[in-house]
């Protein structure tokens, strides 16, 4: 049976990732930061649940230690917005940091932490999520400030560890959800939840050693940088 880890799963698009894979016969070991959430309901017996701080290196190692010894697939999920400043003066560098802390250097710490049991003979794939408002080619009307950096960085470290990871039989995927009906992205976003995590499952499945670190959206286009 396959194993699949997911961060950030007590709602959203974290919860949908978790009820898709149960459906498909995965046992999948799922983070939260406080509360559980959606995955109170979604209870089952190869659901294991575990609190997940992606900020505290103590926390990402007490549910790395507590993770299945062998993982299929790692969904890094986990991530905040950043308020949206309309202008500069509006900035707040204190927020801005956690914000990059916890979008950009959290799901590092989650694949450091898991690497091991993600280095085995069958290949691995790592889904990054991040968004289309990462690219520098695309960024028209700026704003969102930390967390267009955050989620760039997040990008750039993906690209370096792939390289690295291809030794060790570890592929990434770099994942646009798109604009999703979510906390986030609002009612008005045209995409629904379970369209998108199916699209990104079916990006994910198509990750190889050879494609590794590609910048893309759920329905397979891919992203300028």
């Amino acid at each position: 049976m396959k194993t699949a880890v997911i961060t950030g799963a007590n709602r959203g698009l974290g919860a949908e990732w978790v009820s898709q894979l149960l459906e498909e016969g995965w046992h999948v070991y799922a983070g939260y930061r406080s509360e559980p959430g959606r995955l109170v309901s979604l209870e089952h017996e190869r659901l294991t649940t575990h609190i997940l701080d992606v900020q505290s290196n103590e926390s990402v190692e007490a549910f790395a230690e507590h993770a299945p010894n062998k993982i299929d697939m790692l969904v890094n999920n986990a991530g905040v917005a950043d308020g949206r400043w309309r202008n500069l003066q509006e900035i707040d560098e204190k927020w801005a940091l956690e914000v990059l802390d916890i979008n950009a250097l959290g799901p590092v710490r989650v694949v450091k932490a898991l690497y091991e049991k993600m280095s085995h003979s069958s290949l691995t794939r790592v889904a990054m999520i991040s968004s289309l408002m990462a690219s520098i080619d695309d960024c028209h009307i700026g704003r969102s400030y930390a967390y267009r950096a955050s989620k760039t960085a997040l990008n750039m470290f993906t690209v370096a560890m792939k390289k690295e990871a291809r030794e060790d039989n570890i592929t990434f995927a770099i994942l646009h959800p798109g604009w999703v009906k979510t906390d986030m992205g609002g009612d008005k976003a045209p995409v629904e939840i379970p369209e998108s995590i199916l699209g990104m499952r079916h990006v994910l499945s198509t990750r190889t050693l050879e494609n590794s670190g590609e910048f893309i959206q759920y329905d397979g286009q891919i992203l300028p940088w």
